[in-house]
C-alpha cells in the first residue's frame, strides 16, 4: 500500500466530509485531494520526478499538509525543517537532502534568501504568505495553486522513497530511510487495534469501509496535532495515522504553544485524539485547567479520547492531575524516528507506572554491543533495538552510521537507536539513558558537541562543556560551564547573543555557569561527574 492512493481513495469515498481546519479556514477531503493535485502538478512542472525532495521549512497549517500530500502523490520526499533553524542549519539540510523544491512561511523568508541563492539545485521556491517580507524568486502559494490542473492519478511503488529528518545523537540532521510501503502496510494493520474493532484491513476497499464507519459515530475522528508537524511526532501520529482513518486534521494558529488556545480548539472542534510533547506540553494545560476552574470557566472535554506523547519525558503525576479533568486514554510512547520500542498506557482504571518503564513491543529486543540477545530478568544493561515490519533501511547517504544503526541480526532487521536499558522479568522495558551526548529538551535533540563548537569560536571562551541538567517542565535542558577570565555580565550576554546567531535558541544553553577551567582529565576527557554536580547545584 502507499498513502498517496489511500488518501486519494479516502477522498473519492468521503469527499463532502472535512479534511483540514486551520483558523477560519475549512476544507473538504475533496478541496483537500483537488488542491494538492494541483500543487502536485505544479512540482512535476518544474521538473521534480520521482524521488525529488520537497522541503517544508513551515510552521504548522493546511498548506504543510496539502503540500505534504502533493509530494506523495508525484512519489517524492519530504524534506522536514525545523523553522527555527537559523540560516547556517537551513543550508545544511537543504545541501545533504538534495532538496529541489522549497516551500516556507514569508516570516522566515530573510533566512532563505540568505542561503538559496547559490543552489543552483532548488527548482522552484513556494511561499506561504504570513505578513512576512516577500521573497522576489519565490512563487506565492495560492498563485501557483490557482495556475495549475489538479495532476492525473499515477501508479506508485511499495518501495518509493520515505524519509523523515531527525536531529538523533550525532548533532545534524540525518534522513531516515524507509519504503514508503512498509510504513503505510504497518500503520494500516494497526489501525484497527486503536479503534478496538477487530479486523483486517488488506486492501484500499476495507480501509474506506472503516473509514465510513468511524465518520458515522456521534463523535467522528478528528484530530490536533498540538506539537509541530516538523517532528515525528505530529507527522506520523497526528497527521499521517489519523487521515488514515479520515479524521478531521485541525492545527492551531500560535507559533508557540498556547494551551488556552488548545482547550477551545477541542471544544469547538470535537477532538478525539492530539498529541503533545510530555511535561513541557502538559504542566502548562494543567495549569491552564487550573486557572479556568479557579474562574468558574469549565472546557468541554468530552470529545477526547486520547492524548499521547512520545520522546520525552511524561511525568506519572503530571498523568495523574489530567485525569482528574477528563476521562482519557494517555499513550505515552518510547522511541525515535528510526524506531517504536515501548508503550505506556494510563487511564483511570490503570494507574501510571513509573517513569523510565514501558511495555515493550513484541519485537523488541534488548543486545549486547556484540549482538548477543540479552535475557529478561537477567539485569544485564544493553543496547535497547526496535524490531518489527516498521524498522528503515539506512539513513541518507551515510552507509557507515546506517551499518552501525540498522542491523540484521538472527535474518531480521533492528534499528539500535542509542537507548540503553534492560527486560525485567515480568517483560517490562526498563530504559536507562542515552549512550552519547544526546539532550531532549521538549522533545528537541539537542547535541552537546554541536553547541561546544559554537561556544568555542566565541572569543572570550578558553574551553567549555555542555550537557544537559534535569528540568521540571522540558525534562532535561541545555547547561554549559565555560572556563573564562573576569566573567561578567556583558560576556554572559554576549555570548547567548553569539550562540542565538549560530544555532537555533532551543540549542543554545539555559545555564552557563563561569568557572576558572573546566576539570579534565590525563586524557583530556571532561570530569562529566564534576561538571553535573556543579551545574545541578547552580
Amino acid at each position: 500500500m502507499h498513502f498517496a492512493d489511500l488518501f486519494e481513495g479516502i477522498a473519492d469515498a468521503i469527499g463532502d466530509r472535512e479534511a483540514l481546519v486551520c483558523g477560519n479556514t475549512r476544507r473538504t477531503w475533496r478541496e483537500f485531494d483537488d488542491r494538492a493535485s494541483r500543487m502536485a502538478q505544479a512540482l512535476t512542472h518544474a521538473g521534480l520526478k520521482p524521488g525529488a525532495k520537497v522541503g517544508f521549512y513551515l510552521y504548522n497549517g493546511n498548506e504543510y499538509i496539502e503540500t505534504y500530500f502533493a509530494t506523495l502523490k508525484i512519489r517524492g520526499a519530504a524534506v522536514n525543517i525545523n523553522y527555527r533553524y537559523v540560516e547556517n542549519e537551513l543550508r545544511y539540510l537543504l545541501e545533504y537532502s538534495d532538496t529541489e523544491a522549497l516551500i516556507f512561511h514569508s516570516s522566515l523568508s530573510d533566512k532563505v534568501n540568505a542561503v538559496v541563492r547559490d543552489m543552483p539545485q532548488i527548482k522552484l521556491l513556494i511561499e506561504v504568505n504570513d505578513g512576512g517580507p516577500h521573497c522576489e524568486t519565490a512563487v506565492p502559494y495560492e498563485e501557483l495553486i490557482a495556475g495549475h490542473d489538479p495532476m492525473p492519478r499515477i501508479a506508485r511503488a511499495h518501495d518509493d522513497l520515505f524519509m523523515n529528518f531527525t536531529g538523533g545523537t550525532t548533532g545534524l540532521p540525518k534522513g531516515v530511510v524507509y519504503n514508503i510501503g512498509e510504513v503505510t502496510d504497518f500503520y494500516v494493520q494497526n489501525l484497527p487495534s486503536f479503534f478496538g474493532i477487530n479486523t483486517k484491513l488488506e486492501s484500499l476497499e476495507s480501509l474506506v469501509e472503516m473509514v465510513k464507519m468511524l465518520g458515522s459515530a456521534e463523535t467522528p475522528p478528528a484530530s490536533l496535532p498540538a506539537c509541530p508537524l516538523m517532528h515525528t511526532a505530529g507527522l506520523m501520529n497526528a497527521l499521517l495515522t489519523q487521515l488514515l482513518c479520515g479524521a478531521k486534521i485541525v492545527t492551531l494558529q500560535s507559533r508557540s504553544f498556547n494551551a488556552e488556545e488548545m482547550l477551545e480548539v477541542i471544544e469547538r472542534e470535537r477532538i478525539t485524539f492530539t498529541v503533545i510533547v510530555g511535561d513541557a506540553f502538559c504542566i502548562p494545560i494543567l495549569q491552564a485547567l487550573d486557572k479556568a476552574k479557579a474562574n468558574g470557566r469549565h472546557y468541554d472535554l468530552t470529545s477526547l479520547r486520547v492524548v499521547m506523547s512520545s520522546g520525552v519525558v511524561w511525568s506519572p503525576q503530571a498523568k495523574l492531575r489530567l485525569l482528574e479533568y477528563a476521562d482519557l486514554q494517555l499513550i505515552d510512547a518510547l522511541g525515535a524516528t528510526e524506531g517504536g520500542m515501548g508503550l505506556s498506557i494510563t487511564n483511570r482504571k490503570t494507574p501510571p507506572g513509573a517513569t523510565g518503564k514501558f511495555g515493550k513491543m513484541p519485537s523488541t529486543k534488548v543486545f549486547t554491543e556484540d549482538g548477543r540477545e540479552i535475557q529478561p530478568g537477567s539485569g544485564e544493561v544493553g543496547y535497547i533495538a526496535a524490531g518489527g515490519g516498521f524498522v528503515p533501511v539506512a539513513y541518507y547517504k551515510d552507509p557507515e552510521k546506517s551499518a552501525k544503526t540498522f542491523r540484521v541480526i538472527d535474518g531480521k532487521r533492528y534499528s539500535f537507536i542509542g537507548d540503553m536499558g534492560t527486560i525485567e522479568a515480568d517483560g517490562t522495558l526498563k530504559v536507562m539513558g542515552r549512550d552519547s551526548g544526546c539532550i531532549n529538551t521538549a522533545g528537541e535533540k539537542v547535541y552537546a558537541e554541536e553547541v561546544e563548537t559554537v561556544l568555542r569560536t566565541h572569543p572570550k571562551v578558553k574551553d567549555c562543556l555542555v550537557l544537559g541538567v534535569p528540568h521540571e517542565r522540558f525534562g532535561q535542558a541545555v547547561a554549559a560551564i565555560i572556563a573564562t577570565d573576569n566573567p561578567d555580565e556583558d560576556i554572559a550576554e554576549s555570548i547567548q547573543a553569539h550562540c542565538k546567531q549560530n544555532l537555533a535558541g532551543y540549542k543554545c544553553p539555559r545555564t552557563i555557569s563561569f568557572q576558572a577551567k573546566v576539570e579534565r582529565g590525563p586524557n583530556g576527557k571532561a570530569d562529566y561527574k564534576w561538571a553535573r554536580a556543579l551545574l545541578e547545584q547552580a
